[in-house]
């Protein structure tokens, strides 16, 4: 979730204050959250790697659901 809500942060953030080298960031602030929680939690492979778009889809909707109280933290 802290991945996803970075994917969304940055780009605001680069819109509002054009600091536009920090979208170089945008790929270690998306994916390093996920993949360290994938690697070192969950001991798993993260489906980024075969199915980017569901995985991007199953992202939005988890933390959709984090934030819209059906999933508890």
């Amino acid at each position: 979730m802290v991945g996803t809500l970075c994917m969304i942060a940055l780009p605001l953030y680069v819109l509002l204050t054009q600091h536009w080298a920090v979208l170089l960031l945008e790929p270690v602030a998306a994916y390093g959250f996920a993949w360290t929680g994938h690697f070192a939690f969950e001991h798993n492979r993260p489906a980024t790697f075969k199915h980017s778009l569901w995985s991007l889809r199953g992202d939005f909707r988890m933390t959709w659901d984090i934030f819209s109280g059906r999933i508890a933290w």
